[in-house]
C-alpha cells in the first residue's frame, strides 16, 4: 500500500530515488566514520583493561549500552532491530578491545 505523503509522479520517481540513495550514501559515510571512532575508543579501553588486568567481557556495561540504544531509538527501526545492530557493534568492539588488551599485556610483561 502506498502512503500518499510520499507519492511522486512516475516521471520524477527515478530522480527522487537517486536523490534518496545519495542521501543514504552520505548517512552511511557518517556511520562508518562514527563506527571507526567508536572502535578507536574501544581500543583505548582495551589497552587500559590490559594494563589493569581487567576482563574484556563486561556484561553489565553491555546491558547498559543495549538498553541505551533501545531507549534512544525513536523509530522507524524497532527497538529489537536497534538492539541486534548494537549487539554486532559490541561484538566487534569486544574483538578490538581483546586485541589491544593482549598487546598491552604483552608489552607490560616485557617491561617488567
Amino acid at each position: 500500500m502506498t502512503d500518499a505523503r510520499f507519492a511522486v509522479p512516475d516521471d520524477r520517481a527515478p530522480r527522487e530515488m537517486k536523490r534518496l540513495r545519495e542521501a543514504i550514501d552520505r548517512v552511511d559515510e557518517v556511520l562508518v566514520r562514527l563506527l571507526n571512532q567508536r572502535a578507536r575508543y574501544a581500543i583505548e579501553i582495551g589497552q587500559l583493561k590490559g594494563q589493569l588486568h581487567l576482563p574484556i567481557y563486561s556484561p553489565d556495561r553491555e546491558k547498559e549500552v543495549l538498553s541505551n540504544a533501545e531507549r534512544w531509538s525513536e523509530g522507524p527501526l524497532a527497538a529489537a532491530a536497534v538492539r541486534r545492530l548494537f549487539e554486532r557493534i559490541i561484538d566487534e568492539s569486544r574483538r578490538v578491545e581483546r586485541e589491544a588488551s593482549a598487546e598491552e599485556r604483552q608489552e607490560s610483561s616485557w617491561s617488567s
